[in-house]
């Protein structure tokens, strides 16, 4: 199986349908990107690098970094990177939430906002209309109407949060208001967690603990982030139900924190270490491989991305020394990070 972070091709579908709605050629965005109409028309999964490199152009394009997610309205570009300011001095995450709520509303354009919602032991993520402009139900319904756009949304907010505090949010569940889709696995594969349909809301839910959690983000690490943006808050897995891909998503694609160990990630997923270790031989993998697979995927991802220096990939990557970095990067690529932006076929070994 190819573990490379993907996303279904319905998912680019939707976004360059949007984007012709608004009247634009999209020939040239495509292969701006290396997308081409047969990938397109088809189900085979497209790589989140060059999806997320779509995103950032059509956010570009159409100078709206909500482009694609609910918001009900324009976010001029720059919008994120002054929200992510505002938050990060945040006591715990529950403050951070709230201050994205209150950016929202003094946001020019926007007629939605996240909302974060404490009740007994579980809290929630949703969305409601900003109270400083008079928003309908069927306006609210209307920025609701596309599945993929609340999929997309949600998906983006479950790891954002992941990125603040620099570990997964382990979800209860997802809940949607729209009826029961057809790729319902897809849905339990990208959150990890149940997915329940025919709701009251559209939200994320979680143990309440992770409100009280501090911040392990700072001003250094979100200009590497917003680098790469939107590629992390994209990065999903293979829908193969797999135990690998399971993991692969908890593990995530922010290496800048310590990774989980084999005792964490099996808490994640209700069994013992043993039997975790045991059903991946049965898999013909092991922890430490899928480990070792992760990071050198984002370490390639990260090359590929010209903007980005050797010494911001090492941050990136959680490496303290850049040196330990070229060391790793040469014993998985069997090249220096130097000679393989030089290599004439680097660009097509992208993922």
């Amino acid at each position: 199986m190819d573990s490379r972070a993907s996303v279904p091709a319905s998912s680019v579908r939707y976004l360059i349908g949007a984007v012709e709605k608004q009247g634009c050629d999209t020939t040239e965005l495509l292969n701006e990107v290396g997308i081409t109409t047969s990938e397109l028309a088809g189900n085979t999964p497209i790589s989140a690098y060059r999806y997320g490199l779509l995103y950032q152009r059509i956010m570009q394009l159409m100078k709206d970094e909500s482009f694609g997610i609910l918001s009900g309205g324009k976010m001029p570009n720059g919008s994120f990177r002054m929200m992510c300011l505002c938050i990060l001095h945040s006591k715990h995450l529950a403050q951070a939430l709230r201050r994205c709520s209150d950016f929202y509303e003094i946001c020019r354009g926007p007629t939605i906002k996240p909302i974060v919602v404490k009740k007994g032991r579980y809290a929630k993520i949703t969305f409601a209309p900003v109270s400083s402009i008079e928003t309908s139900n069927t306006s609210l319904d209307e920025a609701f109407e596309s599945m993929e756009r609340v999929r997309t949304t949600l998906s983006m907010w479950h790891h954002f949060v992941s990125w603040l505090i620099g570990r997964r949010l382990a979800l209860k569940a997802a809940y949607f208001t729209t009826s029961r889709p057809d790729d319902i696995e897809y849905y339990r594969t990208l959150f990890q967690s149940d997915v329940k349909f025919g709701q009251h809301a559209n939200a994320l839910v979680f143990p309440a603990t992770y409100l009280d959690m501090p911040l392990v983000q700072n001003e250094d690490s979100l200009r590497s982030f917003l680098k790469t943006a939107p590629y992390q808050l994209l990065a999903m897995v293979d829908n193969d139900n797999s135990l690998k891909s399971r993991i692969i998503s908890i593990l995530g694609k922010d290496f800048s924190q310590e990774m989980f160990s084999a005792e964490e990630v099996a808490s994640y997923l209700n069994m013992s270490v043993s039997t975790m270790r045991r059903r991946l031989a049965d898999e013909e993998t092991s922890f430490q491989q899928i480990k070792d697979e992760c990071r050198k995927e984002a370490a390639i991802t990260y090359i590929n991305a010209p903007q980005l220096s050797f010494n911001e990939i090492a941050s990136l990557m959680g490496f303290d020394e850049p040196s330990a970095f070229y060391r790793s990067f040469k014993k998985w690529t069997g090249m220096t990070p130097g000679e393989y932006r030089k290599h004439a076929d680097y660009q097509t070994l992208s993922p």
